[in-house]
């Protein structure tokens, strides 16, 4: 495993995300199994999680059990576990706030997303949107 790997698994190990994201799974009926890069796949979670096809939450990536993990969405959540480990504690806080500021500009959550953009939009599924227009008509 690469030293950066490495330091995210140990990071988000410390801010304690790897151990909810485990415990989240644990709770929706899932199994988890290691996965690449120190990951932790999350597979058959029964109940809709979220909103989109696949979910991480420190260093657990959480797969709806209808949607496949391709390589393309295994690499976007990997970004993600990066990025947890980047913000620490405050990912979830600014992850939502880039969410608002998304839906304000485009009307979806991803397409001004920084952490979605960082995370190459494609590879997660999104179709990015324009903006919207701050002129009226």
């Amino acid at each position: 495993m690469k030293a950066r790997h490495r330091i995210r698994q140990w990071v988000n190990a410390l801010n304690l995300s790897t151990v909810a994201g485990m415990a989240i799974v644990k709770v929706r009926g899932g199994s988890l199994t290691s996965g690449p890069d120190g990951l932790v796949i999350a597979t058959n979670v029964t109940r809709r999680f979220a909103f989109a096809g696949g979910v991480t939450i420190g260093n657990v990536v959480i797969v709806p059990e209808h949607i496949p993990l391709t390589t393309e969405l295994f690499e976007h959540e990997a970004a993600h576990a990066s990025q947890w480990a980047a913000c620490v504690v405050l990912f979830l806080p600014l992850y939502w706030l880039a969410c608002l500021w998304s839906m304000i500009r485009t009307g979806d959550y991803y397409s001004r997303n920084v952490f979605e953009r960082r995370a190459d939009l494609a590879k997660g599924g999104y179709v990015e949107q324009s903006t919207r227009s701050w002129r009226r008509p």
